[in-house]
């Protein structure tokens, strides 16, 4: 008996105010999404009615999740609309799982249009906590402004959207699955793909996998703690680390990806991955890392619980980077960094003649920069890095490089850092993170704090704390211009640089779970003398954190008595 085709049904709806997608899309707590009717259907047409129906049409996209709480829920809906709107063929991960480098990957691999990602990042999972919805591009990467906006805009004067609500597919069966629809001339196709193997042949192209395997299972063996954080990369620790390097299976921890994440937020931080840091501190492994939620951001520890901060790694990496047989065979173009990211990269990109590029937050403004062939190597602050393998960061790709350099290098983790502080010095740095704060006090007082370091009189000021005597040498709010096609993105940070090179950066993310708004202040001060490279982070940045305190008055303006997180 023949089925009959799939009806696509049209059904009205109203726009709604607050669709703006942020830095990493649009994030809202679980209970907006799940409870809100029309509120996910308005925003996945938004999505797609952004891409212009001749490129809609036939297409493919690429689908996953970081397995957070009602993200089957959202593919089901996301597989039904994409089916009535057109799109050809969908690539969804195994039970819905990608993560993030993944869906980058198999974007760039199989040429698709783009990817959704279902993801929050490091913000709390379940029924309580945050879900996401994020629209990577065709070169892999999250959308540029231009989309974020051209998304926006249908959302405001959405009336309608297109889905398949009798389509149903079952996300445990892998392979292909071909619907036919009404009034569609060629057959709807959902692929249902391993999870980890596109990403896993990707990575064999850039690491000797030899060589790291010998680390981890040689006469000397590299003794690992990984922790997961009941994410999505469990699969990817086990097949990669695991399997395929020969990390035996008791060095991973919490892989089972869970729709809470066990309770705690998957943050890959010493606030956070506190168990990872327990364990590391009892001194029986030598190399230990935790990931996010969807697998691009990653913490690095050595034995003791040896802290390696983001900006040190990045810089750290890119002084290394000719232990990758990718990059001794590609060469080394360029390094960027985020403009809070501390300048350690700087120094390394001095020292090997190569350019470096400082852009505002946000992983979409070092896409244009590795499509035009500028950049190999970029990062972040907040526990982010990676190159132009794919448009994304990369967590696990991050711990390789580390483990590529340890193999190479025949060191472990706290040589390796001080032998990079005694050749290029140590750039002491420190983010505090206010959030949850009321976004009209957070707007004012980044208004009110702009016009005091703006003003002319500001730039010949000197503030005496303790000993220490800081000379402002320059002010500004932070300003990009595209070295690729010209365009300008302003208002991307205020920063205090001294004479000393220490600075100040003040910050309001756009990346939160629609919970207020978040203020980070930033710290950084360089010491070449190797004699001083042993001094607690807090105490070197305390004058310059007293600084920061009294010119922002963040603590009488917002009641606060001091940061939600220190890192």
């Amino acid at each position: 008996m023949e089925t009959s085709p799939i009806p696509v049904v049209t059904v009205q709806t109203a726009p709604f105010e607050d669709q703006r997608p942020g830095t990493n899309g649009l994030r809202r707590k679980t209970a907006v999404f799940e409870g809100k009717k029309n509120y996910l259907q308005n925003y996945i047409q938004s999505v797609l009615s952004s891409m212009d129906l001749r490129d809609r049409q036939g297409c493919t996209m690429v689908v996953g999740s970081d397995g957070r709480y009602f993200s089957r829920a959202a593919i089901e809906v996301i597989v039904q609309m994409a089916a009535a709107n057109g799109i050809g063929r969908l690539v969804i991960g195994h039970n819905g799982l990608l993560s993030t480098p993944a869906v980058s990957c198999i974007i760039r691999k199989i040429k698709a249009i783009g990817g959704i990602i279902l993801t929050a990042s490091h913000n709390p999972g379940g029924p309580a906590g945050d879900f996401g919805i994020k629209f990577d591009v065709a070169n892999g990467g999250p959308s540029p402004d231009t989309v974020m906006e051209r998304i926006h805009q249908v959302s405001r004067t959405l009336e309608e959207y297109a889905i398949c609500p009798e389509l149903r597919i079952d996300l445990s069966r892998l392979g292909r699955h071909d619907f036919d629809l009404e009034n569609k001339f060629k057959p709807f196709r959902v692929e249902i793909v391993d999870s980890v193997e596109v990403y896993l042949q990707l990575l064999r192209t850039i690491f000797d996998f030899n060589s790291i395997k010998s680390l981890l299972t040689g006469p000397d063996q590299l003794k690992l703690h990984i922790d997961a954080m009941s994410g999505v990369m469990g699969p990817y620790v086990r097949r990669i680390l695991c399997d395929e390097l020969g990390a035996p299976a008791n060095s991973a921890v919490n892989c089972v990806p869970l729709e809470d994440f066990g309770g705690r937020p998957p943050e890959p931080n010493l606030t956070y991955a506190t168990s990872l840091v327990d364990a590391m501190k009892g001194g029986d492994f030598g190399f230990g890392a935790a990931f996010d939620a969807d697998g691009d951001r990653y913490m690095i520890l050595g034995e003791n619980g040896f802290f390696v901060s983001p900006s040190d790694s990045v810089a750290i990496m890119a002084a290394n980077l000719s232990a990758i047989p990718f990059f001794r065979q590609h060469g080394v173009k360029g390094f960027a960094r985020s403009m809070p990211t501390s300048t350690a990269i700087d120094r390394v990109a001095k020292g090997l003649k190569l350019a470096l590029y400082e852009t505002p937050t946000g992983w979409r403004y070092f896409g244009n920069l590795m499509d035009s062939g500028r950049c190999s190597l970029c990062g972040e602050e907040s526990f982010g890095t990676g190159s132009d393998h794919i448009r994304e960061k990369d967590g696990l790709w991050s711990v390789l490089v580390w483990l590529s350099i340890m193999a190479a290098r025949k060191q472990g983790v706290e040589q390796i850092v001080r032998e990079h502080w005694a050749k290029f010095g140590r750039n002491y740095f420190c983010r505090f993170d206010y959030e949850g704060l009321d976004p009209r006090a957070a707007f004012y007082l980044m208004r009110d704090l702009e016009s005091i370091i703006t003003d002319k009189a500001f730039t010949s000021q000197k503030f005496a704390v303790g000993d220490h005597i800081y000379s402002v040498e320059r002010a500004d709010n932070f300003e990009y211009i595209d070295p690729v096609d010209g365009t300008v993105a302003r208002n991307q940070g205020l920063r205090v640089v001294f004479s000393d090179a220490s600075r100040l950066v003040f910050r309001m993310s756009g990346s939160g779970g629609g919970m207020g708004a978040t203020i980070r202040i930033y710290a950084e001060s360089f010491e070449r003398d190797p004699e001083r490279h042993n001094r607690e982070t807090q105490v070197v940045l305390g004058p310059l954190i007293a600084i920061a305190l009294k010119i922002s008055n963040i603590h009488e303006r917002t009641g606060r008595q001091g940061p939600n997180v220190i890192t």
